[in-house]
């Protein structure tokens, strides 16, 4: 096994941070939650979360919390997410696909602006 640069051993740590900052729920200013219960993972949930995962770290975003949840109760919605900026209404989405997510970080969690035609409804699940 080849040895780590010093420049490799700094970007490992540098995602390492990123994600306990994530974990730990640090300074955020907006909260992203894949409902995740056994329909919403069967539905393809954990592909909506990689998506997330990987759009955080590409970008080097550290004010965005990703967490789950278990069932939401909308089993044929599934891939559900909830997007939650601070003092603002959260928004979920429903029917979720890899390239929806992928649009839905880009235009509500990057540029503010919720995706109305992926969106079941406002409100609820308010925790900041």
């Amino acid at each position: 096994m080849p040895k780590l640069t010093v420049d490799e051993l700094k970007e490992i740590r540098e995602k390492a941070r990123l994600r306990t900052m994530l974990r730990e729920g640090g300074p955020y200013r907006v909260k992203v939650t894949v409902h995740m219960g056994t329909c919403g993972i069967a539905a393809g949930a954990r592909e909506i979360m990689d998506v997330f995962l990987k759009e955080i770290e590409s970008r080097k975003i550290g004010d965005v919390l990703l967490t789950t949840s278990g069932c939401a109760g909308m089993c044929s919605h599934e891939p559900m997410a909830t997007v939650e900026f601070a003092g603002k209404t959260p928004i979920k989405y429903i029917d979720l696909t890899p390239a929806k997510a992928r649009e839905l970080f880009q235009k509500h969690i990057v540029d503010g602006m919720p995706v109305l035609e992926y969106a079941l409804g406002a409100g609820s699940e308010r925790t900041m």
